[in-house]
Formats: C-alpha cells, structure tokens, sequence
C-alpha cells in the first residue's frame, strides 16, 4: 500500500517526496518520472549530447530523447529470454561522440542451450546495427546469468557473468561463468589481465549484479547475489578468488576475499553507483539498487582507504518496488530503473520507470 500511495502522487514530470531521517536531521529527497511503460527494463546509459539509452530484456534498446521515449527502439536483437536471461547490459564508449559504438550483453540459444555473448553494436542517426560480436560462449541459463557491462577509469570493458546455476564453473578458470571479465573495446584482452590470454579478472562468483568505482582511490566495488543468505558486496581485486562455491560470505581463508558487507536473509543487490557533489547527504557513498529488497541501499564507508563500511541504510524503501540499476548521469543526476514486470514483482499501472532522483537544493 506505501507504493501505491507513493505512485499515486508521481506523475511524468512531476515532483514527489519521500522522508527518511539521518542521524536526526530530516531529508526529503524529490523524485521525478522520466519515463513510464517500459518492458523489464535493465540497464541505462547516457549519451553525450542528452539521449538516454536503455535496454529492455526482451531485447530492445530504447532511447529517450528530449524528454521522450521514442516508440520505436534503436534496435532490436534476436535474444533468448527465459527468466532472468535476455537482453541485460549496456554501455556506451568512452569514444562515444565520434565512433557510436554501444556494447550489450545478451543470451541466445546455442546448440548446448542457453549461452551469452558480448556484442559491439554502431548507432547512426537513430539506428544501431550489430558490429562485431566480442565474447560468446559465455554459459547461460535461466537464472544467474550476470550480464553488467561498464567501462573503467582505464577505459577497458569490464563484464559479470553468473554461474548459470552450475556452482562449479566458477572456480574453474577454463569456464567464463561466474567470474568478472575484462576487455579492450575490440575484444582483445589486455595485456595487464591477471591470467595470460584469458579475459578472466576474478573469479568465484556466484551472481554479480553491479559494477561501481570509488571516486576517490578508484577501486572496483562489485554486488552480488547471495543463496538465501549471504548477498555481498565485494572489493575487486584483479586475479582474486571471491570464493564461490566453496565458501559463501566471510570465510576468514587466505585462499579467498572476505566481502566488506553482506546480507542475511537476502536482498538481492543489482546496479550499483558511488553518489557525486550533487548529493552532499550521500557524496562518495556506495549506492546500489536492490530486486527482492525492494529499496536502494545507502553504504558509508570509513576514509582514508574507504574499505571499512562505517554504517548502511535502506532508502526509498518499498517505494517503487523492485529495483534493478542505478546510474549517475553525466550532469551527476542519479537513476533508477523498476523492474517489476520480471515475474517476480507486482506491477502498478505505467510500470516499468525510469525514475531521476532530483538533488537536494
């Protein structure tokens, strides 16, 4: 019922509030609706000039676009979607303004069942074609598929991969599940990789979900599901072993990364950002959105190092409902995309959103 209430008041364009209290001071946080009607929305992008691209799961890219969701997608793709797999990650080049090029991550059917693949597509003048396919035969399945693609500071394409419901492969370097991947733009693997002629970064993963620099000391911060307990937030580390399946959660073993937070029972944590200038109650704090949680969850972390989680709280908290990104724009405006037409959410009228959260005056 605090949904619907809290929908009821958002309208496209319009301006709503939600109060929470931090450390006794009240914030009001103002909310606005981009844009409504979207199908399972999963990851978006900004472009330099103002569009705003997104990816739909049953295999859209969609652009909004002074303001408006253009009807007709940038491109369609011939995705396999069975539950959580589809059409999931998009990024756009550092290069953007002048080669075009978009990077997805998405499933198809391969002779051995469902596979993933990272693809290069071109945009010209509203249009996106498939350029180059860059990684395939990632393994696949219905359920932990990964699927987050973002760009660096060091401008490489880093890629999750679940473990497409077989726990093993991720402990097995020869396999691409459940791991975290590193790439040029082309494809090519770098030469600095951990592991010589594999795009393989980490690995013993079970399903991570986002993908977050520090703005500070630059480190890598991962989400990642969980079974019932134990969801995780990770530092990466390149060459590091996070564990999965042998143990789950803090080990305490040498052989693999502790998590700096984790999660019992679970709230499956997914898109990820570190809150810019524009926020100051928020600046340099992890955010990430959450599915099952139904809330963003708010990470402060402890200076100089900021490895050491200081405090944690839920914000927005069963507002929307299921949450599956969040994204700073270029101008330091963060995003938020529903995603509660998935099977698993309940959807309200105008569901899927993409939501921006405006800055406290």
């Amino acid at each position: 019922m605090r949904r619907r209430r809290f929908l009821a008041m958002c309208a496209v364009g319009a301006v709503s509030t939600l109060r929470w209290t931090r450390r006794g001071e009240a914030q009001t946080p103002r909310v606005e609706v981009v844009a409504t009607g979207l199908d399972t929305p999963w990851a978006v992008a900004f472009a330099p000039d103002g569009r705003i691209f997104l990816t739909e799961r049953p295999g859209r890219i969609r652009v909004i676009q002074d303001g408006r969701l253009r009807r007709e997608p940038v491109a369609a793709l011939p995705v396999t979607s069975q539950g959580e797999s589809g059409l999931m990650g998009l990024a756009l080049d550092p290069a953007f303004p002048t080669n075009g090029f978009l990077y997805v991550c998405y499933t198809y059917s391969g002779p051995d069942g469902l596979r993933n693949r990272v693809a290069r597509l071109v945009e010209r003048d509203g249009t996106a074609r498939q350029d180059r396919i860059l990684l395939e035969n990632i393994p696949g399945a219905w359920i932990h598929d990964g699927g987050r693609l973002k760009f660096g500071p060091d401008e490489k394409l880093y890629v999750t991969t679940g473990d497409a419901a077989n726990p093993p492969i991720a402990q097995d370097l020869r396999s691409l599940g459940g791991k975290i991947l590193r790439l040029n733009p082309d494809g090519s693997i770098p030469l600095d990789n951990p592991f010589s002629g594999s795009p393989v970064w980490t690995l013993g993963h079970r399903n991570p979900q986002g993908l977050a620099w520090h703005p500070v000391t630059g480190q890598l911060f991962a989400t990642e599901h969980g079974t019932s307990v134990h969801d995780e937030v990770n530092i990466i580390q390149s060459g590091k072993n996070y564990g999965w399946p042998t143990v789950i959660g803090p080990a305490r073993d040498p052989r693999f990364v502790d998590p700096i937070l984790t999660f019992t029972p679970n709230i499956a944590p997914s898109g990820a950002a570190f809150a810019g200038r524009r926020y100051p109650p928020w600046e340099g704090n992890l955010l990430f959105a959450t599915l099952r949680g139904r809330h963003v969850h708010r990470v402060v972390l402890a200076p100089p190092d900021y490895t050491r989680v200081l405090s944690h709280e839920r914000l927005f908290d069963d507002a929307f409902g299921r949450l599956r990104d969040i994204v700073e724009a270029p101008d330091g405006r963060l995003y938020l995309l529903t995603h509660n037409r998935d099977g698993r959410g309940i959807p309200v009228p105008d569901d899927d959103k993409l939501l921006r959260i405006v800055p406290p005056l």
